[in-house]
């Protein structure tokens, strides 16, 4: 059975960082890319970050985080982090992690950025 479980989400202040991880379970963890998402109140989930298959040698970022935040992975831990700094209030969301193969969801951590 597949598991994704996020952790690592929080209240910070605005300018502050925080790193989400996001550990998976019942899949082969090197052969899947994986992606973060996030859905603020009343908004649709939207792709923030991905990452390869692999070693992860490709990443790409939407542009409303390029820059702040950094996706990697550890295949020897089978966790993905999504490393943010800079957090701003608008970043306030339910982030999720995704894997690519077999396509499954997380839970979801809440992060929760003050002004």
């Amino acid at each position: 059975q597949v598991q994704l479980v996020e952790s690592g989400g929080g209240l910070v202040q605005a300018g502050g960082s925080l790193r989400l991880s996001c550990t998976a379970s019942g899949l082969n963890f090197r052969s899947s890319g994986f992606s973060w998402h996030r859905q603020a109140p009343g908004q649709e989930r939207d792709l923030i970050a991905t990452i390869s298959s692999g070693d992860g040698g490709r990443t790409t970022y939407a542009d409303s985080v390029e820059g702040r935040f950094t996706i990697s992975r550890d295949n020897a831990k089978a966790t993905v982090y999504l490393e943010m700094s800079d957090l701003k209030p608008d970043d306030t969301a339910v982030y999720y992690c995704y894997a690519i193969l077999p396509g499954r969801w997380g839970q979801g951590t809440q992060v929760t950025v003050s002004s």
